[in-house]
Order: C-alpha cells, then sequence, then structure tokens
C-alpha cells in the first residue's frame, strides 16, 4: 500500500531529486505551459474571429467549449496508454497533436473548419495532463511534492501569460499588415510546442514506481485492464466523486473569470488589446506564484487547508472587481482577488495522483480533471447568454458564476482525504480485474 513520509531530511529540498526526476518534471512542465499557450490565446480572438467569419459571439463560444469537452476522450485514452504502456509517449503523441490542431486552425477557410480543428484540438490538450502529471508526481519525491504540484499546474498560468504577451505584442501589427492576420498569427504560433518532444524523446525516462509496479503486474499476470471501471468500485467510490465535485467547480470558477474577460474589458468597457493584455498578462503571473505559494504551503497545513483558505478569501474579493469601470481600480482589485483565488489550482496534479493508486493513477486523474473540463465548457456559452441575450453584461453573470463556483469548491476540498506526506509506492493495490495465465 501507499505509505507516508515520517523521515526528516537532511538535504536542502531541490537537491534530493535526481538529474531523471528533474528530467521528468521539466517534461511535463513543458508539454502544460505550451499547452496553456495553445488553448488560452484563443480566449483573446473570439471577438474578431465573429467578425471575420459573421458568426454571433456565442457561436465562438461554442468552439471554445467543444474543445473542452473533447478534452475528456482525450484524457481518458491517454490515461489508459498511460496506465498500461508507459507516460511518455502518450505526452508526446499530445503535443505534437494539440500543435498541430492549433496550426492548422490559424489557416481556417471557414468558420466551420476551425470549428472542427479545435474541437480535434481538445483532444489532444485532454491527453496531456493525465501523461504529464503522472510522470511528474510520480518521479518527484514525496517531502516537495505540494510544492512542484503547484509549481506544475501554476505555469497554466505562464502559457497564458505568454498568450496575452503575443497578443499585446504582435496582434496589432499583424493586423495592420494585413487584415484578419492579427487572430490567425496568434494560433498558427501555436506550433511550436512540437519541438518539445524531440527532448523528451532523448531526455526523459519512465518514474520507477510506474515501472516496478508494471512489473508486478505481468509476473502476477494482474491487469486492470479497465481502470476507468475500477475507480468507481464501491472502494474508490466517494473519493472519485468527491473529486470530480472539487474538478467541476474548479473549472467553472476559472471559466467564470476568464473565459469571457477579453471580450468584457474590449466590448463593454472599451479597452484596447494592449490594454487588455494587461490584467491578463500580469493576473497569470500572479496565478503561477499563487499557485506555487498555497502548493508549498500544502506541505505545513495539509492538502484541504492550502485549498480552502485562499479560495473562501476569494469570495468576498470577487464582486469587488467586477462592480467597477475604473481601469485601475478594476486592474488591482481583480490582481488582488487573483493573489487568493490562483491558488485553487495548486494541488490538481499533487492531489489527485496521491488520491489513486499506481495502476489506475494516469486514468483515474485524467477522468476526474476532465470531467471538470465539460462543466467548464458551458460557463463561456452560459455567461454570453445571460450577458447578450438577457441583456444582463458580463459582469453579473460572471461575479454570480464566480462566487457559487467557488462555494462548492470548497465543501467539496473539505470532503475530501488529507493525503499530506505520502510515499507513492509500486505495490498492487487494485486487484479487481485478472488476467488468467
Amino acid at each position: 500500500m501507499s505509505g507516508y513520509n515520517g523521515t526528516s531530511q537532511t538535504i536542502p529540498w531541490w537537491k534530493e531529486p535526481t538529474k531523471d526526476q528533474w528530467y521528468a518534471y521539466c517534461a511535463a512542465w513543458l508539454g502544460w505551459t505550451l499547452d496553456a499557450f495553445d488553448f488560452t490565446v484563443f480566449l483573446l480572438i473570439m471577438a474578431p474571429i465573429a467578425q471575420e467569419f459573421g458568426v454571433p459571439l456565442i457561436d465562438v463560444t461554442a468552439v471554445f467549449s467543444v474543445t473542452l469537452i473533447m478534452r475528456l476522450g482525450g484524457a481518458t485514452a491517454s490515461g489508459w496508454l498511460a496506465d498500461r504502456l508507459g507516460r511518455r509517449a502518450p505526452l508526446m503523441i499530445s503535443i505534437l497533436w494539440y500543435s498541430v490542431c492549433n496550426f492548422a486552425a490559424g489557416f481556417s477557410p471557414s468558420f466551420t473548419f476551425l470549428f472542427v480543428v479545435r474541437a480535434l484540438l481538445g483532444i489532444g490538450m485532454g491527453a496531456e495532463w493525465p501523461a504529464g502529471a503522472a510522470l511528474a508526481m510520480e518521479s518527484w519525491p514525496a517531502r516537495s511534492r505540494g510544492l512542484m504540484s503547484g509549481v506544475l499546474q501554476g505555469s497554466w498560468g505562464l502559457g497564458f501569460a505568454l498568450s496575452a504577451l503575443a497578443y499585446g505584442v504582435l496582434y496589432a501589427p499583424l493586423e495592420a499588415w494585413h487584415k484578419g492576420y492579427g487572430w490567425r498569427g496568434m494560433l498558427i504560433l501555436g506550433v511550436l510546442p512540437a519541438l518539445a518532444c524531440v527532448w523528451i524523446r532523448f531526455y526523459v525516462k519512465e518514474p520507477e514506481v510506474w515501472v516496478e509496479n508494471k512489473k508486478q503486474q505481468d509476473v502476477n499476470q494482474t491487469q486492470v485492464t479497465l481502470p476507468l471501471f475500477a475507480i468507481f468500485k464501491p472502494r474508490y467510490l466517494f473519493n472519485t466523486l468527491t473529486g470530480c465535485v472539487w474538478m467541476g467547480a474548479n473549472f467553472c470558477v476559472y471559466y467564470a473569470i476568464w473565459a469571457m474577460l477579453g471580450t468584457y474589458l474590449q466590448k463593454e468597457l472599451g479597452w484596447t488589446p494592449a490594454q487588455v493584455s494587461v490584467p491578463v498578462f500580469w493576473g497569470n503571473i500572479i496565478t503561477f506564484l499563487a499557485s506555487s505559494f498555497w502548493g508549498a504551503m500544502s506541505e505545513r497545513i495539509g492538502r484541504r487547508w492550502a485549498l480552502m483558505i485562499p479560495c473562501s478569501i476569494a469570495i468576498p474579493l470577487v464582486p469587488l472587481y467586477l462592480t467597477t469601470t475604473d481601469p485601475s481600480w478594476f486592474l488591482a482589485l481583480f490582481l488582488l482577488t487573483i493573489c487568493f483565488v490562483g491558488g485553487k489550482d495548486a494541488l490538481n496534479p499533487g492531489w489527485l495522483s496521491e488520491r489513486f493508486p499506481t495502476e489506475v493513477r494516469a486514468t483515474a486523474a485524467g477522468f476526474v480533471y476532465h470531467q471538470g473540463a465539460v462543466w467548464g465548457a458551458a460557463v463561456a456559452p452560459l455567461l454570453t447568454y445571460y450577458a447578450v441575450n438577457q441583456k444582463m453584461g458580463f459582469a453579473t453573470p460572471m461575479m454570480y458564476g464566480t462566487v457559487g463556483s467557488l462555494i462548492v469548491y470548497v465543501i467539496a476540498v473539505y470532503l475530501g482525504p488529507e493525503t499530506r506526506g505520502m510515499v507513492m509506492t509500486a505495490d498492487l493495490e487494485v486487484i479487481e480485474t485478472v488476467t488468467p495465465a
């Protein structure tokens, strides 16, 4: 069974991992950060896409939503492959997949083509997370896993910040050079992550805990051929369900804040692309820092409290930035809120990996995380419906969606297990499915 690390360490935490462990972690970090760039750049260019193809804005938000929904299929398939065949191959395939899809989307001749290609991108995007999270968290020592979980997940903010920086610097010149090339250029940049696969292929090894676990499965002729079904067995059911609610609320919080932020600032407050890039860029830098901080705090106060405390503080702050139209006050209050709500993702890789056994870890974490994306997929169309069709404006539905989802989030986290200090082992724990000799 999985154990808990009660041994005091005399060396600094950053010297404890081996070179191979650092390589594995960096591979997952690269995949996730670049994945964020490819996905989030779309959030900043929905308005010009709607204008070029002559479609309602709510139709463009449907592209964003179907991308999120398709993530679940990619994550489940990748998790199964990662549990059966290893963590590296699904990670490389996923990075190539989403890079090529984003590149192709930049040359879309029609809205239908864009819709289809971005939907396919969702498969690769979903496939990256379970393979990368399992690779990083299984490879990393237990005593600093919370911190590095926060750094890993928080690096989504770095990817988002990169897309905001590219948008603020490159969009206007590209658009001035040729009308319509602004948003297309943003998508074409998304092919660059494919280069990371070369490094992963030659320098990254499988985690030792997975290799040993696979040997034990083979020797004992015990294979978990349907890991997704295993996590719904009575032994893991409550853990799985509370994890699903946690992730569902998590995605709803995130997209209530970020999905229509750029559109709201441009269409309702009249901000320019350069102005919009400021809160998006700095908000995501703070997200990275907050996620890293609260991940580190989880090693002191436990996994649950490190998530509940910042999200509880964020609840009364959300209405403050959404009820002002003054640019300076909006920026200050928005960034203050992100200092706390940015910590909500700190333990997505770490806590989800710790909650499930090695035999089913990638599948379980991938499914639980990305079923949340399906809930998050409904957020942008709903916000747009109430803002545009019901003439409420974006601020009010964004506020209700964020606050309500944060409350559900805190409750779900409270109901989850405490796993601080857990040492991942290769011991077989799931034996429901047996392959006869």
